[in-house]
């Protein structure tokens, strides 16, 4: 079972292909609603060689992000070995 931990912002590396895929309307639309309810759905991560990878939640991390926040809630995704 998958535990909500916090991470800082700054440990969190976004892949090449994921930054294409930026929408800045869904961006400030999901920033809005954070101002009213904050985060509601944790984003996903896995361990890196330095810090965190993004699996999971990119609008919601930059949303976070324009907002000044430092820290974001998520969940870590330990791989599995076969």
């Amino acid at each position: 079972m998958l535990t909500k931990e916090h991470f800082l912002i700054s440990d969190i590396r976004v892949p090449a292909k994921r930054k294409k895929t930026l929408d800045l309307g869904k961006l400030q639309a999901i920033a809005e609603d954070m101002l009213e309810n904050g985060q509601t759905t944790p984003i996903r991560l896995r361990t890196g060689k330095t810090g965190f990878v993004l699996i999971e939640g990119y609008h919601r991390l930059e949303a976070l992000r324009a907002l000044g926040e430092d820290k974001v809630e998520g969940y870590l995704v330990r791989a599995q070995l076969h």
